[in-house]
């Protein structure tokens, strides 16, 4: 099974490298989600979000105050300034794969540019906390403990999973909590750590038209970097870098 998930996530990689190269101002969300359904079926791969509990697209993209779960579309076109995370998962020979990444459109400003730096230093915080036969709740207070220490605020309302034979699978991973707590860590798990770290507030809504964009509250922008990582006898290895 490892080996399987292993090779799915070598397919995830490649998917959102393929998107890193393309991605630019001016393109629709709807445009990276074709690049994915490409790049993902030319790889023999299977986009997993696709028709999953009636999501409509290939991918997830989240601009700006989106926090997660934005559904690509025709008129939404990348501006100057923006910042995306693009959300992919692959389903490889029936083995899961699973990571995103953000992307600043040309030049931003030095405020969402620390956003999305602390958002990815909190993904490593949280990396290095993985350990074998520590616990989950390790992981939440390495990450909470980053963003605030930067001044920002980590979404308690969705978190990292377990995941490779299925889509989502035990255990859930959040991004707060205190050391010590929650499901042991062993060698031979995978799952994702995917920090939602936010400039304001960390409420969230769904929003009620397509019942799957969580934005933030307050409006102000929002961003998340994941990896998917395997649990080994020493330590963890990063199956989507």
């Amino acid at each position: 099974q490892i080996d399987g998930i292993r090779e799915s996530g070598l397919v995830n990689i490649a998917v959102l490298d393929y998107v890193a190269e393309n991605i630019h101002a001016g393109m629709s969300t709807e445009d990276i989600d074709r690049l994915v359904a490409e790049k993902t079926k030319e790889l023999g791969g299977i986009a997993a979000p696709l028709n999953y509990e009636g999501f409509p697209k290939s991918c997830c993209t989240s601009i700006n105050e989106v926090v997660c779960h934005g559904i690509p579309s025709e008129e939404e076109i990348l501006e100057e300034g923006d910042i995306i995370n693009v959300d992919c998962t692959t389903i490889l020979d029936g083995y899961y794969a699973d990571a995103s990444r953000m992307f600043i459109i040309g030049k931003t400003t030095p405020q969402k540019e620390k956003l999305v730096r602390v958002a990815k230093e909190c993904l490593e915080v949280g990396m290095e906390a993985a350990r074998p036969f520590g616990f989950v709740g390790d992981i939440g207070h390495a990450v909470e403990k980053h963003a605030k220490k930067n001044g920002f605020s980590v979404v308690r309302d969705l978190c990292g999973h377990g995941v490779g034979v299925e889509f989502h699978e035990e255990p859930d991973v959040e991004h707060f909590g205190k050391r010590g707590t929650g499901m042991l860590i062993v060698p031979g798990m995978t799952f994702t750590i995917e920090p939602m770290i936010n400039m304001g507030t960390y409420e969230v809504f769904v929003d009620e038209a397509d019942g799957w964009t969580v934005c933030t509250d307050d409006g102000l922008p929002s961003a998340q970097w994941e990896n998917m990582i395997l649990i080994t006898e020493t330590g963890n290895e990063i199956l989507t870098y």
